[in-house]
């Protein structure tokens, strides 16, 4: 009873909280969350051109173009039947012989040469790995002329069969020197990698991306 003949007042003092209650005095208010922003992620995609940054710029590929000249060079000897067989091979090499000579020179051009683009360029990590891996290439095919040397040396036929095998070895082996020479400096004069067979891989293996 005293409690109804209590004041409005301390009938709304004494009333809980309720936050929609009509005698709460804040109705009305609602209380404001924090809002909390969106999380945005960012994807970023990275397109990396085949074989690493095989991309290259100017000065990269006419390095690269030159070093396919080394084994070209050093395995010049043998185009000595096919050369004098083709006239257009004649009138391609000849604006050739004053480098072919200069490197012939001295003996161990050829050696110093080798040394000097492996230790220079293939493994200076300031070259990109496009120079790096066209180098590469080039000392793995001049690595291999080793095999046809070796067979020249031990058999050396005079006349018969035996010489016509070797000359047909000798025409192969400096016909496959010549198609990557043209392949091999076209394509990185292109800004393209290219993959010759046989020593690909293996300059892969040394050259990793």
């Amino acid at each position: 009873m005293n409690y109804l003949l209590s004041s409005p007042s301390t009938i709304l003092h004494n009333q809980p909280n309720y936050p929609f209650s009509p005698l709460n005095p804040k109705l009305g208010q609602f209380t404001t969350l924090p809002s909390r922003k969106p999380r945005i992620t960012t994807t970023t995609t990275i397109v990396r051109s085949k074989g690493g940054d095989d991309s290259a710029d100017a000065p990269d590929r006419l390095i690269s173009a030159i070093t396919y000249f080394y084994p070209f060079f050093d395995g010049v000897q043998y185009g000595k039947y096919v050369i004098t067989q083709f006239s257009p091979l004649q009138a391609f090499i000849q604006p050739l012989v004053p480098a072919i000579r200069v490197f012939k020179s001295f003996p161990f051009n050829g050696f110093l040469v080798f040394l000097t683009l492996y230790f220079v360029v293939v493994r200076n990590p300031n070259f990109s790995r496009y120079v790096r891996f066209n180098t590469m290439q080039a000392i793995v095919l001049d690595v291999l002329l080793i095999f046809p040397d070796l067979l020249e040396r031990t058999f050396n036929p005079r006349d018969g069969v035996g010489l016509d095998l070797m000359m047909s070895l000798d025409s192969t082996v400096f016909l496959f020197l010549l198609v990557s020479l043209i392949y091999g400096s076209s394509s990185c004069l292109l800004g393209q990698l290219p993959r010759l067979p046989i020593v690909a891989d293996a300059a892969d293996r040394q050259v990793p991306p």
